[in-house]
């Protein structure tokens, strides 16, 4: 496997314990439509969030998050609608990124809900 998908993997699983320590509870992963791909999708109660991770070992150019670009954005948008199409019952959904950047020796997280609401 390239270094680089190891990375993601590594942040997805990290990603997927720190929202379970909140609470939400995660239904798939890796789960793809076409050529997209959502990290992880999860429940927060009774809202569907569909959740992008990034995993820096870095800030230096800047926040991981940036990295989710309007392009990136409406890929996890059409894949979000193409997955509520295998579910009865559409619930809410929304948007969160999860950044993560090694730190000394652990990681910092950063949480963002509803992340492209404007």
């Amino acid at each position: 496997m390239a270094l680089h998908n190891e990375i993601g993997k590594r942040g997805e699983l990290l990603a997927a314990s720190y929202i379970q320590g909140k609470g939400y509870e995660i239904v798939e992963s890796n789960w793809r439509y076409k050529h997209k791909e959502v990290d992880i999708i999860a429940y927060d109660g009774d809202e569907l969030v569909i959740v992008e991770v990034k995993l820096r070992s870095t800030d230096y150019f800047g926040e991981p998050s940036e990295a989710v670009t309007k392009k990136k954005q409406g890929f996890l948008i059409e894949a979000a609608e193409a997955y509520l199409y295998t579910i009865e019952n559409a619930p809410e959904v929304r948007f969160d990124i999860i950044s993560i950047v090694t730190s000394g020796d652990g990681y910092k997280y950063d949480h963002i809900t509803d992340a492209f609401n404007p």
